[in-house]
């Protein structure tokens, strides 16, 4: 019997989709789809950063359309087979199976220990990123220099003026085209199904609705609340949600939704008995993204949720202090708002000068930006 190891299908240990699925065998399968290069993607976290990591895949899969791409990571729920064809969480299992296949071509681009120290154990005809070398993270090649540096000098890094995903192109050598993110697929089964009975204002709870299916008049904002634990610095204060709800509901012409996971929990819930906005509660990520996907815009901090609303494509108004604006790739449908004067706490978890500068940016500002963004 023919067996073909070789497809992008095999698993060796179980049944392929294609047998499985329609039958097929490999000797008269027409789903036989020869590995070219196999390619592997390190990156770890955090999730927001493995978002934004995605549109590498469209770059390698335009180039080398028979690749086979595997990917390691703290978060495979962010990853489908677009991203990847094969995802790991970092595990002993996974470094097994790195350790033990031959790689055509292997990208660091974490400059975490362990991550280095897996780029340097793995068998690969080209490597890029940042390696394990006597208990340091060094540049595996030139072009990963510019990334490396401004990971290690604030100066550096403020005057970078590239985005994180034009950064990460030039670490393989490639240039950004402006490839967008690649999300997990809405169209699979739901996780878990939410509460019937949450309802979203007057418009129907159907999660998979498009905003024009709904009403027409009305524009839908969601409000992403919290920021994580790491930089609380980063926070825009619960007042100022407050009077943006307030400012948003007088217009007449806007839905308010409130976005969090579960840190933002009891936040959401007092918001939305203060202000009468919607909170339809927490979801797991694919259920999360159907509640964005009912948004038109998306306010958020730099958090998990900002690169969640780039990838279904929202229009964004990101509030920003801490980090350097051009970090981040809001391919043309975005605001970015700052404190004017500007934070000095550069990438800072605890405020530095007792200014709690996020206040900084008003109210009527984000209500200008939002409006500007629903003219577009």
């Amino acid at each position: 019997m023919i067996v073909h190891q070789d497809c992008a299908y095999f698993r060796g240990h179980i049944p392929c989709a294609p047998n499985k699925a329609r039958g097929h065998i490999c000797e008269t399968c027409p789903e036989y789809r020869r590995i070219g290069k196999r390619i592997l993607i390190i990156k770890l976290g955090a999730i927001g950063d493995v978002i934004r990591t995605t549109p590498l895949s469209r770059r390698l899969r335009d180039k080398y359309p028979d690749c086979q791409i595997s990917w390691i990571t703290h978060f495979p729920d962010v990853l489908d087979q677009r991203a990847a064809d094969r995802v790991f969480r970092l595990d002993v299992a996974a470094q097994l199976y790195v350790q033990n296949t031959e790689f055509d071509m292997a990208i660091n681009l974490d400059k975490e220990l362990e991550a280095g120290a897996l780029l340097q154990s793995v068998q690969a005809r080209r490597k890029f990123g940042f390696i394990l070398k006597q208990g340091a993270i060094y540049p595996v090649n030139a072009w990963a220099e510019h990334k490396y540096h401004t990971g290690l000098f604030d100066a550096v890094s403020r005057q970078n003026r590239k985005s994180y995903v034009q950064e990460i192109f030039e670490i393989i050598g490639e240039e950004f085209q402006g490839e967008e993110y690649l999300l997990p697929s809405l169209t699979q089964a739901v996780e878990s199904e939410p509460d019937a009975s949450r309802t979203f204002g007057d418009f129907p709870a159907s999660m998979s609705e498009s905003a024009s299916d709904r009403n027409p008049e009305r524009v839908t904002i969601g409000l992403n609340t919290g920021c994580g634990g790491r930089w609380p610095t980063r926070l825009w204060g619960d007042s100022n949600w407050l009077d943006l709800i307030a400012g948003l509901r007088a217009n007449g012409r806007y839905h308010v939704c409130l976005l969090g996971g579960p840190d933002e929990d009891e936040r959401n819930r007092n918001l939305a008995e203060q202000s009468g906005a919607v909170y339809p509660g927490i979801f797991p990520l694919r259920d999360f993204m159907r509640v964005m996907q009912t948004c038109d815009v998306v306010v958020t901090q730099v958090t998990m949720a900002l690169h969640l609303a780039v990838g279904l494509r929202k229009r964004v108004v990101l509030l920003n202090n801490i980090f350097n604006k051009h970090e981040f790739e809001l391919y043309g449908r975005g605001t970015i708002l700052e404190p004017e004067p500007a934070c000095e706490c550069y990438y800072a978890g605890r405020c530095r000068v007792q200014r709690t500068c996020m206040h900084d940016i008003g109210v009527d500002r984000v209500l200008a930006a939002i409006e500007a963004l629903c003219a577009i």
